[in-house]
């Protein structure tokens, strides 16, 4: 048997990786423009830090993490998500006591889901914590921050903005306790998985997308007839900002997220392009984590986006850059080894061009054909007549096609003056 790929876990072809890597370049200048600082964390954590934080009664930890003991008989799991992971981090290095942090971060995340389109059980999500800051104004600054990113990506008329309230953990403890009063009522016509709920995480039950349960939320009490008046208070500037910064959205009553440590703002970026998967980013305020894990209260915001799900949505506009900006072929032996030493020249006098040795067998028409296949502008031809003249065979791929006779000594002018004159970007 073929040994094949887990269920789940998505193998990346280079193309799909160029975009994956054009999403974090652009997502990273971003960042940086906004005074972000990257920071890496591990990719397994305590599996007490996810129950406590996230809860134990949620999806996420209930149903879809990768969680196991260890050799040393200690609790572990793969991250689910970046956001208590990040707290647990910036607690533990003395980063956020009396100080405001704007911090960010890349890489997988892990969880059991039904694979399906724009959803992996390995998923790459950038996200950002911020630390410190109470007021909506690093709310919105967030926001702008995701809106010029889907501007530079080019899928901003695609990606609109949901805001909510949870209002304060008392005030949706409250809403909690008359929303499982009214849906008690109607319980025989909710959903099997929304009947489980109703016990565990009631809440999620707003999330639900299937027809008769959405039939039943219809009448149900809002949760904005709940939240207290600071929260109140919050979500009115915070409303007044957007409005300020021209940013459209709408206002989204039954959104809750799935993570227990959200409070006041919460907000998803949706796509109508993705199908079912229609959130490509969310995030809100959780004003209490860093206190559950034994930290000083501390307020905090942040977001995280997934990679995937962008990429989908861009794949199909993306334009490939060459694989190679110059392709050199050669004969065998002592061209070879010429094609090689003369690559690095080329390298160090053009560092950001790509330049690519033909390697292993090969005809000269074969070899080529690869240099075309590699979108190369220039390819460099060696053979014998070529060493014996002291001189490379430069032929113009993309242009006219012609080829000229070029010395070693000024092939790497002759090729930087190329590029130059034809602003040939790579």
């Amino acid at each position: 048997m073929k040994i094949q790929s887990v269920r789940g876990m998505q193998d990346l072809l280079p193309a799909q990786k160029e975009v994956f890597r054009f999403i974090e370049d652009t997502a990273r200048q971003i960042l940086a423009s906004y005074g972000y600082e990257e920071v890496g964390l591990p990719f397994l954590e305590s599996t007490d830090l996810f129950k406590r934080l996230v809860g134990e009664a949620t999806d996420i930890v209930e149903k879809e993490m990768y969680a196991f003991e260890d050799r040393n008989g200690d609790n572990i799991a793969l991250r689910p998500e970046g956001t208590a992971g990040c707290a647990r981090y910036a607690l533990q290095n003395g980063l956020i006591f009396n100080q405001v942090r704007r911090l960010w971060y890349s890489g997988a995340m892990f969880r059991h889901e039904k694979p399906q389109l724009g959803r992996y059980r390995q998923f790459d999500q950038i996200a950002a914590e911020t630390y410190g800051m109470p007021g909506p104004d690093i709310d919105i600054e967030l926001l702008l921050l995701n809106l010029k990113l889907w501007r530079q990506l080019g899928l901003d008329k695609d990606i609109h903005l949901q805001v909510n309230s949870l209002g304060s953990l008392e005030s949706r403890q409250i809403y909690r306790s008359r929303l499982v009063e009214y849906l008690t009522q109607h319980e025989s016509a909710l959903d099997e998985d929304s009947r489980r709920r109703l016990s565990t995480n009631p809440l999620r039950i707003l999330d639900s997308k299937i027809e008769t349960t959405r039939a039943v939320l219809s009448e149900a009490p809002l949760l904005t007839d709940f939240i207290d008046d600071d929260s109140r208070q919050h979500f009115a500037e915070l409303c007044r900002l957007l409005e300020d910064n021209g940013v459209q959205y709408t206002i989204n009553p039954f959104m809750v997220r799935g993570l227990d440590y959200y409070n006041k703002t919460v907000f998803e970026w949706v796509t109508d392009r993705l199908g079912a998967q229609g959130a490509v980013c969310a995030g809100g305020r959780y004003d209490t984590l860093v206190e559950q894990i034994g930290g000083r209260p501390t307020s905090a915001v942040g977001f995280a986006l997934g990679v995937d799900r962008l990429a989908l949505m861009l794949e199909g506009d993306f334009v490939f850059g060459p694989y190679a900006d110059i392709y050199l072929v050669s004969a065998a032996g002592e061209a070879r080894a010429r094609a090689l030493s003369t690559a690095e020249a080329l390298r160090k006098a053009m560092p950001d061009r790509s330049i690519v040795v033909h390697c292993g067998d090969g005809k000269f028409k074969a070899q080529m054909k690869k240099a075309d296949a590699s979108d190369a502008r220039l390819a460099i031809i060696l053979g014998e007549d070529e060493l014996a003249a002291g001189k490379a065979s430069v032929k113009l791929m993309r242009d006219d096609g012609r080829q000229e006779q070029v010395t070693f000594g000024r092939l790497g002018q002759y090729c930087a003056e190329y590029f130059e004159h034809n602003q040939a970007e790579k």
